[in-house]
């Protein structure tokens, strides 16, 4: 019925090119087998079994009982209906191609236990109608893809949360579809950075944040806007992240414009800031070119709230701070030629240094009289999202 090494080379294959072990595909046979059997030759309520030898295809079908007394079944006429049974009783009808009494289990096997199978060989078949060869073929697809979708489910499990690549496979809606090998990654349009284009056949590189199952198959879910993209970057780049020598605490980020990144040491022989700007910047420049120019500012973390704050307004120079614990709201005074500065390009500097320090920043001039910002020119205040 079946060519052995046909079978074996499939076998190889699958386990080779989608990663689903030999057994799982021999499973989908054995059940294609017995689905087969049961719609040719099987009876009403018959429970079939199939052995599929891989060694000389020989296959063995199987007639599996369950083990039964009064307090699990009824025994009722074909033609009488199932009386209504007071609730949290479970019984159901006997069935003798499905049950056998405890009884009759005992005489074939003399430790036989309720609710355990005991499987009885049925006569050898081997030509199956055209009907049960297709439900057999429908059940080794269904089998085969259950297997797949838990081994790439299992690969990409372990990868979310890490940096993965691929190459654009098509463009939809602004959703980018990228070809991952094994499953399909999405890039949705609010995951993208709004200046960067891709196009069908490039390799694009991104955060795995979540990996989803679906009837259709596991989706990957990326993002290259997402905070953690930046420090999974820098964490490639900078071993010292990696070995967690040097830890990200806080990160801000506008993607393809700017972002702020905060970070501390936990040896005071290592500098945080050199470790993820590198020698001559090449550290960060890398960074900066993979997200298509996007500016990054390295600040070192402190748990004094001032001084955090403080360094992340860089590269503004800061008069004082005074800090409302109640409202978590920090009222930062800079110099009429530093305001600009601290504020940035449509506030984004302020905007930024708000969301990494997690303080809502007014930002006023020496003096303590708050610009009014239409004379500014830019937003004064910063809540932090």
């Amino acid at each position: 019925m079946f060519d052995l090494k046909v079978i074996h080379s499939v076998l190889g294959q699958l386990e080779e090119e989608r990663g689903i072990p030999k057994e799982k595909i021999l499973e989908a046979i054995e059940a294609a087998l017995a689905t087969a059997y049961k719609k040719e030759y099987g009876k009403r309520g018959q429970v079939v079994k199939a052995t599929f030898n891989l060694d000389d295809g020989a296959t063995e079908f199987l007639q599996v009982k369950k083990v039964v007394d009064d307090s699990m079944v009824i025994d009722l006429p074909e033609e009488e209906e199932m009386p209504e049974l007071p609730e949290g009783d479970l019984r159901v009808r006997y069935n003798p191609e499905h049950h056998i009494w405890i009884d009759d289990a005992k005489l074939i096997r003399r430790d036989a236990k309720l609710d355990e199978e005991l499987t009885f060989p049925l006569e050898p078949k081997d030509d199956f109608g055209r009907i049960a060869a297709q439900t057999a073929k429908q059940v080794i697809i269904q089998k085969i893809r259950e297997a797949e979708k838990v081994s790439v489910m299992g690969e990409f499990g372990k990868r979310e949360g890490d940096i993965v690549s691929g190459t654009v496979q098509r463009i939809e809606r602004g959703a980018i579809f990228v070809d991952m090998g094994r499953a399909v990654g999405v890039l949705p349009f609010e995951e993208q950075i709004r200046s960067e284009h891709f196009k069908q056949g490039e390799r694009l590189r991104a955060y795995l944040f979540r990996v989803e199952e679906s009837p259709r198959g596991v989706f990957l879910k990326l993002s290259r806007s997402h905070p953690k993209f930046l420090e999974k970057l820098f964490e490639v780049e900078a071993p010292e992240i990696a070995n967690k020598t040097v830890e990200v605490k806080a990160i801000a980020r506008e993607a393809g414009s700017r972002s702020k990144i905060a970070v501390t040491s936990n040896d005071s022989h290592i500098d945080p800031i050199g470790s993820l700007v590198g020698q001559r910047g090449v550290r960060v420049n890398t960074v900066t070119s993979e997200l298509g120019g996007e500016k990054v500012d390295i600040i070192e973390w402190s748990a004094d709230a001032k001084k955090f704050i403080g360094d992340s307004l860089s590269p503004a120079t800061i008069a004082s701070i005074t800090l409302d614990e109640e409202s978590k709201t920090a009222t930062v005074e800079v110099a009429e030629d530093q305001q600009s500065l601290a504020i940035g390009k449509g506030g984004q500097n302020v905007r930024l240094a708000a969301k990494l320090t997690g303080w809502k920043i007014d930002i006023r001039p020496t003096g303590g009289v708050k610009a009014p910002a239409a004379e500014a020119g830019e937003n004064l205040e910063a809540t932090p999202e």
